[in-house]
């Protein structure tokens, strides 16, 4: 199995909405983008399938070393190989592939946000520098693109985190900033017990209804000229906002169950996207 096709196996076998966005592409950047969502994904299952702290951060240590590898032209992973050329092709600078390694090891031990500004950070480096790398990928010519690629990505995150809420709290992880918990009278043990109540869905709203602002503030900021290179994000985003107001369509019961979109709807609205140019 080649370097290449080793990381589209790793990005097809996830079954993200990631994936629907990268089949329109030309094969340079198809290959590219497959490359850097299957590093996304090697970093983020050591935190996901690694029961053991240590153990996680000695994993993400040696992704570490790898990415100065890449950088160095001696990879030894097989997706390490197949993004060697991405990164020169692309002028993808090295500290984005750490700061989402960051984001990652950030995940091993903050399970709980006291705020919002303290949740962003992490939507930052778990989201919206992955975002920014897309873009770069994708191709620009304005910087106002990597503006837009920041927040789109915030949206996403924040969109995962709704989406989520259940999941994770059968983690021990919330998501959700303690303060705005109080702010609606809930606790965490509240997400823990998957308790659903009025205050939990008025919680919600709130959620989202940020999540909304960072996709308005994302399409604001993406320059004319560049929204045909970027139609690939603009699928994500059509999929993503389609999938929040499926949530809220269904009054956020997301603590026992994961709501998601069907392959064919997700491949209908990546098709409708595309074509739109």
């Amino acid at each position: 199995m080649t370097p290449d096709e080793y990381a589209q196996q790793k990005a097809a076998q996830s079954g993200s909405s990631f994936y629907y966005s990268f089949l329109f592409l030309p094969p340079d950047k198809r290959r590219a983008i497959t490359a850097f969502y299957a590093f996304c994904r090697e970093v983020d299952d050591v935190v996901d399938e690694t029961q053991d702290v240590g153990v996680a951060r000695t994993k993400l240590a040696w992704w570490r070393t790898e990415v100065v590898n890449i950088y160095q032209g001696n990879p030894q992973h097989p997706v390490g190989k197949a993004l060697q050329s991405v990164v020169t092709q692309f002028n993808i600078p090295q500290e984005k592939l750490h700061e989402i390694i960051d984001g990652m090891e950030m995940g091993l031990t903050h399970h709980r946000y006291a705020d919002f500004k303290s949740l962003q950070r992490y939507c930052y480096l778990v989201a919206s520098v992955v975002g920014q790398v897309s873009a770069m990928i994708f191709g620009y010519s304005d910087k106002k693109t990597l503006d837009y690629a920041h927040d789109l990505g915030m949206a996403f995150q924040l969109t995962n985190i709704i989406r989520d809420v259940g999941e994770d709290a059968r983690r021990d992880r919330v998501y959700l900033p303690q303060d705005e918990l109080a702010q609606f009278n809930l606790q965490s043990s509240d997400i823990l017990n998957a308790k659903y109540s009025d205050n939990f869905s008025k919680l919600m709203q709130f959620q989202t209804a940020r999540a909304q602002k960072f996709y308005d503030s994302a399409f604001a900021a993406l320059p004319a000229a560049d929204r045909k290179t970027q139609r690939a994000g603009l699928i994500m985003a059509s999929i993503y906002r389609t999938l929040l107001g499926e949530i809220a369509q269904k009054d956020f019961q997301v603590l026992h169950q994961r709501i998601a979109l069907t392959p064919l709807r997700k491949l209908w609205l990546a098709w409708t996207t595309w074509v739109k140019g």
